[in-house]
């Protein structure tokens, strides 16, 4: 039997309120959201930009998904909102055992795991995609989660018009190495990203 996992009744309150109002201010493009999985475990990952960036995931799919954040955001003024939605707080100056434990538990009842394998926001701008961690294919190695990649584009503005993020074909880690894994998970994204520059008109040149 499934086990109740906390914040689930709250993500389902508020999401669809929320989806309602990103929708109508930012305009963004959701390609491929029919890719996600309706059920069993699944991992949802790509590249990080904007604090909104989990937003565009929760429009993508009715599904339930805990996404890991960083702690600071629970002990700021939307500490509530954060816990209310069942995010999984990570400390980033240790190895939280305690974070990956709880979205093990997610992902063995069958549940969604979001999260951005670049560990924090790239703010660079003259790299496109930061090295990804280790942690998305680990845990899918772990439970045999699938992975479902995405890439984001465009800029966070109202009636934005290119904001955009497209979902690639979700895999399995089956018999390939972590390294093999993670190599094959950056290419995915980067390759997203790539198509949504290439559909505005841009072309991406950089590092």
């Amino acid at each position: 039997m499934k086990s109740r996992i906390k914040g689930e009744m709250g993500y389902r309150i508020l999401t669809p309120i929320m989806r309602i109002l990103f929708r109508l201010y930012y305009n963004p493009k959701i390609i491929n959201k029919g890719l996600i999985p309706k059920e069993g475990p699944i991992l949802i990952v790509g590249n990080h930009k904007h604090v909104y960036d989990q937003c565009l995931t929760i429009m993508a799919t009715k599904r339930v998904i805990h996404y890991m954040a960083k702690k600071e955001y629970f002990d700021s003024k939307m500490g509530w909102f954060f816990k209310l939605v069942g995010c999984i707080p990570v400390n980033r100056q240790i190895k939280d055992t305690k974070a990956v434990d709880s979205a093990l538990n997610v992902l063995k009842n069958n549940g969604a795991i979001g999260l951005f394998p670049e560990g924090t926001r790239n703010k660079t701008k003259d790299v496109f995609l930061l090295p990804f961690k280790f942690g998305t294919v680990s845990m899918a190695q772990k439970t045999n989660a699938t992975i479902v990649p995405f890439g984001l584009t465009g800029d966070y503005k109202f009636r934005s018009k290119n904001l955009t993020v497209r979902y690639g074909k979700p895999f399995k880690i089956d018999n390939m190495s972590l390294e093999e894994a993670n190599k094959k998970l950056y290419n995915e994204v980067e390759e997203l990203m790539k198509k949504n520059l290439s559909n505005c008109g841009n072309v991406y040149n950089g590092k």
